[in-house]
């Protein structure tokens, strides 16, 4: 059962280490980590309609075996390890702590017990506990706990598991990459968490031509999804990404395109982002994430069509009286039907 996004969101915070991997620092080192920035990231991506608050249990919980004991491997199930963990801190908190009464549960295991994360990633997430391990690397090593506790709020992996593209969303969404500069959560996940009111996203489930105004996702109002019903199981979602606060290494600022699946599982590709130029190695020069995608929008006088040419997205431009907060709104148009492109006026073909 996945636990809520908005509102006010109760974590409780306790601190892990083994008797053959004693801490290296304190618990005040590690929790200092991930908060306050994690409660920030979480109210400024959700407009402040997400409130975090974590509760922080300042004591190292000492395990009673060590590490290699439990077990404990990238794609492990709960049972066994985990839930032994799981045990050993319930009955550390003991009964002066009703850990039912929160949201969630952190899990901080000291950090130099385990591999690396730039080695092997451990951190999962089982209902509402997040297991956090090691530490990530970039500016923002703090998303690595926004991403887990995103799981318990009902998101996927966007990045592929084995045997699918491995980054098929790229650096436009968290739960593909939560590493390197931070990014903010795409508009599908804002709307499915419960970020965005009905009039912020617009729909298109029939024939025809259409036009939108689209503001930036980093933006409080306005429009900031369009969601184009293709059938039962697939839709196009458009939305405008800029630089920002949470998106500070937009390089090509403009219109993302991507599709969405019904029913297709976490780390098979739930979400594909279209790339307006395929091939040209992205523009964001971060060494530490795939670039490819970093410059898949599409600008003013471009033209998105998709599969069976059934839909198009123009961007017509960009209208300074649409845009909130400094930024402008990009209008676009949108053609559903069969043939949508011929459907399009000439200047948007």
């Amino acid at each position: 059962m996945f636990r809520k996004a908005a509102g006010v969101v109760k974590a409780y915070t306790v601190f892990v280490d083994f008797p053959d991997v004693p801490a290296e620092g304190t618990p005040q080192e590690r929790y200092r980590e991930f908060f306050p920035a994690v409660p920030d990231y979480f109210a400024k991506s959700s407009y402040g309609k997400l409130r975090y608050e974590s509760t922080p249990r300042f004591r190292w919980i000492r395990m009673a075996k060590p590490l290699a004991a439990y077990g404990i491997d990238r794609g492990v199930s709960f049972r066994p390890g985990y839930s032994a963990v799981s045990a050993e801190v319930d009955a550390a908190v003991g009964d002066g702590v009703d850990l039912s009464s929160y949201d969630l549960l952190n899990v901080l295991f000291t950090p130099n017990a385990g591999p690396p994360a730039t080695e092997k990633v451990l951190s999962v997430t089982f209902g509402g506990t997040s297991f956090i391990w090691s530490r990530q690397t970039g500016d923002s090593a703090w998303r690595v706990l926004a991403h887990e506790n995103a799981h318990a709020f009902g998101l996927p992996d966007l990045y592929g598991f084995q045997g699918y593209p491995p980054h098929p969303v790229g650096h436009w969404d968290p739960m593909d990459e939560d590493w390197g500069p931070t990014n903010d959560f795409m508009a599908w996940h804002k709307w499915k968490l419960g970020w965005l009111d009905r009039e912020q996203v617009g729909c298109v489930s029939g024939p025809g031509v259409r036009e939108f105004t689209l503001t930036p996702v980093s933006d409080a109002g306005g429009l900031k999804l369009v969601s184009v019903r293709l059938n039962d199981r697939w839709a196009i979602n458009i939305e405008v990404r800029t630089k920002s606060e949470l998106d500070p290494a937009v390089c090509r600022p403009g219109v993302l395109v991507s599709t969405v699946g019904v029913g297709v599982k976490s780390g098979a590709g739930p979400v594909r982002v279209f790339d307006a130029r395929p091939g040209s190695g992205g523009c964001e020069l971060a060494d530490d994430v795939a670039t490819e995608l970093s410059d898949a929008t599409y600008l003013p006088g471009q033209t998105f069509t998709g599969p069976g040419r059934s839909v198009a997205v123009q961007v017509l431009g960009v209208d300074g009286s649409g845009g909130h907060q400094g930024h402008q709104g990009y209008r676009v148009r949108v053609a559903l039907g069969r043939q949508a492109v011929g459907g399009l006026p000439p200047a948007a073909r």
